[in-house]
């Protein structure tokens, strides 16, 4: 059911937002007074938990909503319940993603269909079902690339493409959307360190290929999403880089 009142609010749908980034960018949102709707494939748990914890301090300003991005028709719902739920729609994040090797030599086909479709795919429909409600408002969308969108990394073939793509997505919905909608993009470096991944020698190398010398954190990454996102009213079209200066560096791949 609606909220009439909930349409002098503003309100944030944040995809793959129960942990990491996605997480981030919902407590910073929210904290800058938005309702948000915090978007979860498999995740239901931290989402709900997350969920609680915000509204323990704003009653009423956070939903959840389950769905596979890729099934037909559920980035659709996922914004009407976005819209039901709260009125209306500012800013869309289309952060959910998948990420893993796909080496040449054993790449499979459904690999590639779901790192372009999680990357590329499901941010095109969200973006494309969200449109019409962030144009009521003169919204904004903030989609969530990667550095190695611009510079591939060995072995990432299918999921660097796919984040190429969404560098294009963005640039090229910007000019679709213009001018009642902002489309720009953020491009995280090491922002968190994979989740499995004890290898601290190999931490401590990636870390001395970057200028700042250490890793970044899902709070900066979502600064830069939040400032893209509600304040920076003559910007569109833009992908910034959140990296530590890794895409100026002239060692290492």
């Amino acid at each position: 059911m609606s909220n009439p009142a909930a349409t002098r609010r503003r309100v944030a749908l944040v995809t793959g937002a129960a942990r990491r980034i996605g997480a981030a960018v919902v407590r910073a949102l929210h904290g800058r007074g938005l309702d948000v709707v915090v978007h979860y494939r498999n995740a239901r748990d931290e989402a709900q938990a997350l969920a609680r914890a915000l509204d323990l301090e704003r009653p009423g300003t956070v939903t959840t909503f389950g769905c596979d991005l890729l099934d037909p028709g559920a980035p659709a719902r996922l914004v009407s319940h976005a819209t039901t739920r709260f009125g209306a729609l500012d800013v869309l994040v289309n952060n959910a993603s998948s990420f893993y090797p796909t080496p040449m030599d054993t790449a499979t086909e459904a690999e590639f269909d779901d790192l372009i479709g999680t990357n590329l795919k499901a941010p095109f429909f969200a973006s494309q079902a969200a449109a019409p409600f962030l144009a009521a408002r003169r919204g904004s969308i903030v989609n969530l690339a990667d550095i190695h969108g611009r510079n591939p990394v060995a072995g990432y073939p299918a999921y660097c493409s796919a984040k190429a793509g969404l560098i294009m997505l963005t640039r090229a919905l910007a000019l679709e959307l213009a001018p009642q909608v902002r489309v720009n993009a953020v491009a995280p470096g090491i922002a968190l360190w994979p989740e499995g991944n004890g290898d601290t020698e190999a931490r401590r190398r990636a870390e001395q290929l970057v200028p700042l010398r250490r890793t970044g954190s899902a709070e900066e990454v979502a600064d830069a999403v939040t400032w893209l996102a509600l304040d920076a009213s003559y910007t569109t079209g833009e992908v910034m880089a959140i990296d530590g200066g890794r895409g100026i560096a002239t060692v290492g791949p």
